[in-house]
């Protein structure tokens, strides 16, 4: 089928190819980028017979609402506009309403798969009316691997499964950082690279991030002396915590994790200084000088 793509950074352009490899007629829009058919918005609508469908993969937020936006004064009553970004599920609820009064159509599909999704497929978890789905349905059977696309529900439960699903991401990336730090401080002289290795084969813990971490260690080396430990979060396990909260539901294991992404993004804790000088004032603990090496 014809599609419009928006974005191709890493997670479009390999959706671009792989759409294109499977014979769909894919035009494309990023302002940021050279290989592209058209210079605007305008121009990719121009470029599509009716009835449209247009395919956001950008940044969630202020870009996604402008484009989407900007879309629903360019297409026509029967189009499709699909956000497959991390967009918070609220906001592709209220999105489904305004396109509904213009007679467009919407559909929210959290998309998993990263780099690697060019050549073994992306999980697709689309939410949004039946008729919707089943106008761009060609284009998730191609992107997906078998057995990995599900219309999983309405509006809003595509990217509120994708969020729960990036949410369960923090607490495993955690759960594996965390085991490989007591095994890397352990007094046995543990090859990391080799365990993550041989883990990857019979091991009740083998995953695909395990796979991912062997190579990373195949690639930086078993210290990682060149990556800096800082965690940046892209929200969806803050609103996976929040939503949680909202239905009594306890995520201890995903609000750890998360708070390891803050406390990774600390140079120093001050509460940390505020707990070392409690143990001084109760009973007398040493304290270190600021410029004092913590081994010495």
């Amino acid at each position: 089928m014809q599609l419009g793509m928006v974005g191709l950074g890493r997670m479009g352009a390999g959706m671009t190819e792989r759409l294109g490899r499977d014979g769909h007629d894919v035009k494309s829009y990023d302002p940021k980028v050279e290989s592209r058919t058209a210079r605007s918005l305008e121009e990719l609508v121009s470029q599509l017979d009716a009835p449209r469908a247009v395919w956001l993969m950008i940044p969630a937020g202020k870009i996604t609402e402008d484009a989407f936006q900007e879309l629903l004064g360019l297409l026509s009553p029967g189009d499709t506009i699909v956000d497959g970004g991390n967009s918070n599920f609220r906001d592709s609820q209220r999105r489904h309403a305004e396109g509904q009064e213009k007679g467009i159509r919407f559909v929210d599909c959290g998309v998993s798969g990263g780099v690697w999704g060019l050549e073994v497929g992306f999980c697709l978890m689309a939410g949004g009316d039946d008729d919707a789905i089943a106008h761009v349905e060609p284009v998730f059977v191609s992107l997906a691997p078998e057995n990995g696309y599900a219309h999983v529900g309405p509006s809003g439960a595509g990217h509120f499964t994708k969020m729960v699903h990036n949410g369960i991401e923090y607490g495993l990336m955690q759960a594996y950082a965390e085991g490989f730090e007591v095994m890397k401080q352990s007094e046995f002289g543990i090859d990391l690279h080799e365990v993550a290795g041989i883990w990857r084969y019979g091991s009740v813990v083998r995953s695909w991030l395990l796979e991912l971490l062997h190579a990373a260690f195949e690639k930086e080396g078993g210290e990682l002396e060149q990556i800096r430990g800082y965690v940046e979060d892209s929200g969806e396990g803050r609103w996976t915590i929040a939503e949680a909260i909202a239905e009594d539901v306890p995520v201890p294991v995903i609000t750890a994790a998360l708070f390891a992404r803050f406390a990774s993004r600390q140079e120093e804790s001050f509460a940390a200084k505020v707990n070392a000088a409690l143990r001084n004032q109760f009973g007398g603990h040493a304290v270190q000088a600021a410029d004092q090496d913590p081994r010495a």
